[in-house]
């Protein structure tokens, strides 16, 4: 008989308690040798960050107070308490003995996302947290995986194929009948009364994040899951549901193996079984056939893109799902955001309206040239983005030994050096709110937590303090795509509408609940209503 198999067959209940007891005690020996040794390493190279006050045995408390901050939607608060007392808004501390680096400094975050790009990335254990989800996309790797993504997704969204406005409209129209309806359609062929949509209050948030959704399935893959005309449309409650877990296990840190995955796994098998379907569509089609295909107006689709470049299954599942993600959520949020500031500033509306009326009139549709003409629209999209970034919270991997340009020493302006496996937090969030960024208040330059469109016409952020499409050579590549449907929404919104009321007072009292999951997005919903103008 073996060895482990003597001490199974004698093993004692005592004996199996003083045994686990020593392990506990070996691993945290083990634990205060690594943090020794790695505090040695940096006593060696150079001055430390501040360092936030850990007041419990292995920095729990600050992973107990950010799970928290997370559930109750207070995550710029706990960013604030981290770094407003900090030296160069850049802080340090430990979460179960691992050093963890946060930052809101501009350079910093120029330094990890572009000048130092090699040393930083996602990181392994970002990887493993994901991959369920996101599988091998351009969203969770590094390394050749992440660039023979990127060279996969981008002529996608090449300028032809972003001014192709058509899409867009088809989904417009069911958009109004919805929101005459005060919601979603119980089926395309529901009667709905136009006028009678006037003052009637409606959750605007949750009809973009259908929309969105639905443009976004229409463009990936040429069918549409036409979640505006189902209230209750199976997979747009997978994917919802998918990325609430999916936030809940990727701030668990080390304690993720302990959250519940019944919901996320159901959820994904939805999600599965529909892109699937499209999949095997796709793949029935030759090369020739796909060439043909996608030299074609009629019927294009970005699956059909794809599956010209590569015929792997696994690849096409984990990029499509990638960016269904970032094509429907991000879009969505920035959109609630919109509607929640114009709804409580009637000025904005006022000449949005005007700009709009007087480039496009009262019913055509907008050309990709005119979005990008309207000075004040963007000027809106642009402060939306600033105050609420889509990623207000992200973090990159130290990939070797490295440093960042600010915050170590007693003022925070000598480098701080990161060692290999430290998570360095940066948050565009907090950079975009910090006022000190920023020219003094005056009659051209509202205080930097208002909402202000006039305030771009006479300032321009500096490099890397405006950053909401994250910078470097992981910049969005869908930036121009997000941004002309934003447009083209609004336009078609604003020729149509002349009022929206603001019905959120009695809901937030004034204070939105910023709700930062995987993107930043309305807690409350945002409940306004609308007013045709008249003909």
């Amino acid at each position: 008989m073996g060895l482990i198999e003597d001490l199974v067959v004698h093993a004692t209940p005592k004996g199996v308690a003083v045994s686990a007891a020593g392990l506990v005690v070996a691993y945290l020996v083990y634990r205060v040798l690594c943090v020794c040794n790695e505090n040695f390493k940096l006593a060696r190279r150079g001055p430390r960050a501040s360092v936030l006050p850990l007041t419990f045995p292995l920095g729990i408390r600050v992973a107990i107070s950010s799970i928290k901050a997370s559930m109750r939607h207070q995550n710029l608060e706990q960013w604030r308490q981290f770094l407003y007392p900090a030296n160069n808004y850049t802080a340090e501390t430990r979460i179960l003995a691992r050093r963890v680096v946060f930052t809101a400094h501009p350079e910093n975050i120029k330094a990890i996302l572009a000048t130092q790009f090699g040393d930083y990335g996602k990181g392994q254990s970002f990887h493993d947290e994901w991959k369920d989800f996101l599988g091998d996309s351009i969203f969770t790797t590094d390394g050749d995986l992440w660039h023979n993504s990127r060279q996969l997704i981008r002529p996608q969204f090449i300028k032809d194929r972003v001014s192709d406005l058509h899409t867009f409209e088809n989904h417009m129209q069911i958009l109004f009948r919805a929101i005459a309806n005060g919601g979603p359609l119980n089926g395309e062929d529901q009667y709905v009364d136009m006028a009678a949509g006037n003052g009637r209050v409606v959750d605007i948030s949750d009809l973009f994040f259908r929309f969105t959704l639905d443009s976004a399935t229409d463009f990936l893959l040429g069918k549409d899951i036409k979640s505006l005309s189902n209230p209750k449309e199976v997979f747009a409650e997978a994917f919802s549901e998918v990325q609430r877990m999916q936030n809940i296990i990727s701030r668990a840190g080390p304690f993720n193996p302990l959250v519940p995955r019944k919901s996320f796994k159901q959820g994904m098998k939805v999600i599965n079984k529909f892109i699937d379907q499209y999949i095997d569509l796709a793949l029935t089609l030759s090369p020739e056939e796909l060439e043909s295909k996608s030299k074609s107006d009629t019927g294009y689709t970005f699956l059909h893109a794809l599956a010209g470049f590569t015929r792997e299954r696994k690849v096409l599942h984990d990029q499509l799902i990638a960016v269904l993600l970032a094509g429907r959520d991000t879009t969505a949020s920035t959109l609630s955001w919109t509607l929640y500031e114009l709804s409580r500033h009637p000025e904005a509306v006022s000449k949005l309206r005007h700009e709009i009326l007087s480039v496009v009139g009262p019913t055509r549709a907008p050309t990709y040239d005119d979005l990008k003409s309207m000075k004040y629209l963007q000027n809106v999209m642009n402060e939306i983005l600033r105050l609420y970034p889509s990623v207000p919270f992200n973090v990159r991997l130290a990939l070797r030994d490295a440093t960042i340009p600010f915050g170590g020493g007693p003022d925070g302006s000598q480098p701080l050096h990161v060692l290999k496996g430290t998570p360095v937090g940066y948050s565009t969030l907090l950079m975009q709110r910090r006022a000190d960024l920023y020219p003094p208040v005056s009659e051209n330059f509202a205080p930097v937590e208002e909402f202000s469109p006039d305030r771009w016409y006479h300032w321009q952020p500096k490099p890397w303090q405006y950053i909401p499409f994250n910078g470097g050579p992981r910049i969005c590549i869908g930036q121009q795509f997000a941004l002309t449907e934003m447009g083209y929404v609004l336009t078609r919104l604003f020729q149509r509408y002349e009022r929206v009321d603001h019905h959120m007072a009695g809901v937030d009292g004034g204070r939105p609940k910023l709700k930062a999951e995987i993107v930043l997005q309305p807690g409350d919903g945002v409940r306004v209503a609308f007013w045709e103008a008249k003909r």
